[in-house]
């Protein structure tokens, strides 16, 4: 099991998600940019020596280490409005090695709600480079992060489980175009250009050709920025209500933390759908006691999948035996950092020797050569070494136990067997 380097601490994966957790209790456990910010900033302070957090629609999750998974818990608990009573009832804990593996799956879209979704792994690079920058990210999470990152491109260009598009932006188009007849001619008002919104706005775009599409977004610029792209009409803020009782099909991604679209804003008795693909909930369920109304929750899309998404199954075989090349590779690199201090303590012990003999015979030998008796000497020490490395890399050999031995034979100082990130 992979220890941090810092008072033998685990990593660690803990959070919730679609699985098991519901819309409304993902919604408790959301974090918000600035709560991740704080939630990151709180672990600096003695918590956790590494912590990266990702929060989207589908989980909220934090990969790090910690003397136990409780106190990644309550880092989670004390910055959202989950409650750790909660958490024990939908929560996921994942340890080591099975908190590795877990993260390539999230990364490489084999967990996600719509199979094959390969923005995650744009969240997850977010996540970690935000960590890295404050100085949160030791060695270890850094060099995993890159192997999810190397997995996850293999899987895109070497298999077919990215074929078409895939995510829950995608899902809301694909059921205006399974559901909804003459969707393509319908009115459509879209509520929020963040990165959901542009993502669902370009493959209305591209998979409808509709161009009756109006952008309201609180920040009008952001907007008009997006518009601009695609030639669409913007509306501001304030003209809401009267865009929602003149559009067919609104669909609404502001990611706000509580409600933007209530009942009282739809004035309309003529149909209306909307779909809700924010977490937490951006549109208030009272919406559904209209009769006009049909009111379809992201969770409800993304079981609303096509065939094209059905034969992705097909390619998980493929995708999960890259997935195990990778893990291998990484631990590999994991059992090697296992002994890398050993071999520096080794090295050093080994150094001191030569030292010692060196000045004890620099006076004895006549015409004693410095430079070449501390190159013959290095060299020497360099092949011995390698024998010991090669040593500890058989995979017939208990590394611990070698390890050990070496550190009782040449009396290596402890402090030396600390490896420093």
């Amino acid at each position: 099991m992979p220890k941090a380097p810092h008072n033998h601490l685990s990593f660690y994966s803990v959070g919730i998600s679609y699985k098991k957790a519901d819309a409304g209790m993902r919604g408790m456990f959301a974090l918000s940019s600035t709560a991740i910010e704080n939630l990151v900033d709180d672990a600096k302070k003695g918590r956790s020596p590494s912590l990266a957090v990702i929060s989207t629609c589908n989980r909220t999750e934090l990969y790090g280490f910690a003397s136990c998974a409780d106190d990644l818990i309550s880092l989670l608990c004390e910055h959202s409005h989950g409650s750790a009573e909660d958490f024990q009832k939908i929560g996921n804990i994942y340890e080591g090695d099975a908190a590795n593996r877990h993260l390539f799956l999230v990364g490489t879209g084999l967990d996600s709600q719509i199979l094959g979704d390969f923005e995650i792994i744009g969240q997850l690079k977010m996540a970690f480079r935000r960590s890295k920058k404050i100085g949160m990210l030791n060695a270890y999470m850094e060099r995993l992060i890159n192997a999810v990152i190397q997995a996850s491109k293999r899987i895109k260009t070497e298999t077919r489980l990215s074929s078409g598009a895939t995510s829950v932006s995608f899902a809301s188009v694909q059921y205006i175009l399974n559901e909804v007849e003459h969707g393509n001619e319908k009115r459509i008002l879209l509520f929020g250009t963040g990165k959901i919104g542009r993502n669902t706005c370009e493959n209305l775009i591209k998979h409808t050709h509709n161009k009756k599409i109006t952008l309201i977004n609180r920040t009008k610029d952001r907007a008009e920025r997006v518009a601009g792209k695609f030639d669409l009409i913007v509306k501001d803020y304030a003209e809401l209500e009267e865009e929602i009782a003149g559009t067919d099909i609104m669909i609404v991604a502001t990611g706000a933390q509580n409600p933007t679209v209530a009942k009282n804003l739809i004035v309309t008795n003529r149909p209306l759908l909307i779909l809700d693909l924010s977490i937490p909930r951006n549109v208030d369920m009272d919406v559904s006691e209209l009769e006009n109304v049909k009111l379809i929750h992201l969770d409800e899309l993304s079981v609303m999948t096509d065939q094209a998404l059905q034969n992705r199954n097909r390619f998980i075989p493929e995708a999960k035996e890259i997935i195990e090349t990778i893990i291998t590779e990484f631990d590999t690199w994991q059992e090697s950092r296992k002994f890398a201090p050993t071999m520096l303590a080794l090295k050093s012990k080994f150094s001191a020797f030569k030292e010692a003999e060196i000045k004890s015979n620099r006076t004895k030998i006549n015409n004693f050569n410095q430079e070449q008796a501390d190159v013959i000497a290095d060299r020497i020490i360099q092949k011995i070494a390698g024998h010991f490395a090669n040593h500890l890399r058989d995979e017939d050999v208990n590394t611990q136990e070698a390890i050990e031995l070496l550190n009782k034979v040449f009396k290596l100082d402890a402090q030396h067997l600390v490896l420093h990130e």
